[in-house]
């Protein structure tokens, strides 16, 4: 018997622990006492039950007995305090309250398969699109369904940091009533997206829900009505409508997961994690943070590009925000780790859209950095940060158009994204460019709203109510940029990496009397 729970395989067969790929190492006395907690799970365990099965009856004292249940939940991530997986009720005693999937050996799909072991989840999100139900009644929607599953498996599938089933494994389960729970331990994944298709009235309703399998809790559900006009652009237009709901909402809840995580417990992958947990926060710290942990994600994973990407972000962002002690080193750092990421892998978007914005702001190549970001949306159209990174690059281009309109794809990929102040704050600078000092308030009030912090907002606001004539504002937002920013000047500004091109922002600061 294997029981599964979060990322941990426990194999009483053989007698082994695994998290991920990685075998974990317990003693035999430990693996007995998890086995009976996990086998008992459905009840509350006390101490003579336990000193009766683990040590036959023997005499233990209180102290042998804390001992080995701190090191069985040592093994598996928990606590004392936490009490993920194994609870202590007071006079009472102990029970397994983690989330447990059985796998035990099974048959196949299909009755003629021969048996086989049930996968390992990877060390990443990973999930199965299943396809939908067609409720209509009306045969040609069954090919529409099927093809837009199709669509959503191969958008999903651009994202490197997903681990998607192929929809050949997918469709194995077409036309039967499936338990959410089998089907992600059957294809060892963590999530599973499924829905239904509806045809009435020249409308079609498509209903999409996301699943965490081994609980079936729902973590996004939505529902999407289009007109029947063209099939195509329906088909298109649901997908990308799913596709940028369920991406970001898988990463939010992967950062959950690892947050909860004992740090010796970590791979590279859960502190790229934590490390883009950090770099979102914008802060001093949070970028410093950041750095640290993406450097311990390349240290355990020396070919991991993505990760050597954020860490040459976090030393830009330190460059342009004010926070480098030594700019020179961290500028140094920044093209080298932007060089190393593209060594290891120049064909991911993310890792390309990351390289573009260092390349645009640490070298000044604005003609490479736009070549690179161009290449990140062509090979996922997808990632909203892809789009994201392509306005940074062509707002430091003196490009403002084309830059708003990449921050506004950025927007309508992932709608409901906690970081949607970096698009935002993006999205008042180049309109400041293009002399919409209006739509740059908007624009800059909203980054805020999300991130109080962003001292880009703060500038962005500072110039555009200057231009407009609302003094007040405009020295309040400068004061409020002079908070999070002590050292701003202009001049320091672009020595930094600011823009000497936006001649529209730098008036408007100087009318809002921050130095030169």
């Amino acid at each position: 018997m294997r029981y599964l729970f979060e990322e941990y395989a426990f194999d009483t067969d053989r007698r082994e622990l695994h998290r991920g790929t990685d075998a974990v190492s317990i003693t035999p006395q430990v693996f007995d006492l998890l086995e009976y907690l996990i086998r008992n799970r459905e009840r509350v365990v006390s101490k003579d039950d336990l000193i009766k099965a683990i040590w036959n009856g023997r005499s233990v004292s209180d102290a042998a007995l804390t001992t080995r249940l701190n090191a069985a939940r040592d093994a598996i991530g928990d606590s004392g305090e936490g009490q993920r997986f194994i609870k202590t009720l007071p006079r009472k005693g102990f029970r397994f309250v983690g989330q447990v999937r059985e796998a035990r050996k099974v048959a196949g799909l299909n009755p003629g398969d021969a048996p086989e072991s049930v996968p390992a989840l990877p060390d990443k999100p990973s999930i199965a699109v299943l396809p939908f139900a067609n409720m209509s009644g009306d045969p040609e929607q069954e090919y529409f369904a099927d093809g837009m599953v199709e669509e959503i498996t191969t958008a999903l599938s651009r994202f490197k940091g997903l681990f998607v089933i192929a929809r050949n494994s997918s469709f194995t389960f077409k036309g039967k009533a499936v338990d959410i729970k089998e089907v992600g331990r059957r294809l060892g994944v963590r999530y599973v997206l499924e829905g239904e298709v509806r045809k009435a009235s020249g409308k079609v309703r498509i209903t999409g829900r996301l699943i965490e399998a081994a609980t079936g809790t729902h973590i996004w559900a939505d529902r999407f009505e289009r007109d029947m006009t063209n099939i195509f652009a329906l088909q298109d237009d649901v997908m990308l409508a799913i596709v940028s709901a369920i991406q970001p909402k898988l990463f939010q809840t992967e950062i959950a997961l690892a947050t909860r995580r004992r740090p010796e417990n970590l791979t590279a992958y859960d502190f790229y994690l934590r490390a883009l947990q950090q770099y979102y926060l914008t802060t001093r710290e949070g970028v410093a943070e950041a750095i640290r942990l993406a450097h311990r994600a390349l240290e355990l994973d020396p070919r991991f590009g993505l990760v050597a990407a954020l860490a040459g972000v976090g030393h830009t962002r330190n460059v342009l925000l004010g926070y480098a002690a030594d700019p020179h080193f961290d500028r140094k750092e920044a093209i080298r780790l932007l060089r190393l990421a593209l060594s290891l892998d120049d064909s991911d978007a993310d890792t390309l859209a990351w390289a573009s914005f260092i390349s645009a702001y640490m070298f000044g190549d604005c003609e490479s950095s736009v070549e690179l970001a161009d290449r990140a949306v062509s090979l996922n159209p997808n990632s909203h940060r892809a789009w994201g990174g392509r306005g940074w690059v062509y707002i430091a281009a003196g490009l403002p158009e084309e830059a708003v309109r990449s921050f506004e794809r950025a927007i309508r990929m992932s709608p409901v994204n906690p970081q949607l102040y970096l698009p935002f704050g993006g999205m008042g600078l180049a309109f400041i460019e293009l002399g919409r000092f209006d739509e740059a308030i908007v624009a800059g009030k909203k980054a805020l709203r999300q991130n109080p912090s962003f001292s880009i907002a703060h500038r962005c606001l500072a110039s555009a109510y200057a231009h407009v004539g609302l003094d007040t504002q405009a020295r309040e937002a400068a004061a409020r940029l002079l908070e999070f920013d002590p050292a701003f000047t202009i001049s320091a500004w672009i020595a930094r990496g600011g823009q000497s091109n936006a001649k529209l922002m730098t008036e408007g600061l100087r009318k809002a009397g921050l130095s030169e």
